[in-house]
């Protein structure tokens, strides 16, 4: 049985058509991704040393690692509940580098 029209049909230029399986999403993900590295970049070699500096590095970060979370792992599909295992230790760990940086400067102040 022969599935093409033997016409129309050329073994040497016939490509089968396939389905993309989300590499559009992937790519655009990629794209997002170097582009907030790029900037993270740019930013460290231009920028001074200050406060402002390291609080854009770190939400710069938290949104990397939310689309690499989101995309990667497939989570921003998944249920609230699901997500919400995923972000409450991720917040309280958030919480516990804050209270650290800020615990740590103790010593300077004595």
């Amino acid at each position: 049985m022969n599935q093409h029209n033997t016409e129309e049909y050329d073994p040497i230029t016939y490509v089968p058509h396939v389905e993309s399986n989300g590499t559009k999403e992937i790519w655009r993900t990629l794209i997002i991704l170097g582009l907030l590295t790029a900037v993270d970049i740019i930013l460290y070699f231009v920028m001074p040393l200050s406060g402002l500096r390291n609080f854009i590095f770190i939400v710069l970060g938290v949104v990397k690692a939310y689309y690499i979370v989101a995309s990667f792992m497939h989570m921003k599909h998944e249920k609230i509940d699901l997500a919400a295992c995923i972000l409450v230790p991720f917040l309280f760990v958030l919480g516990l580098i804050a209270s650290l940086l800020y615990e740590g400067n103790f010593w300077l102040t004595n």
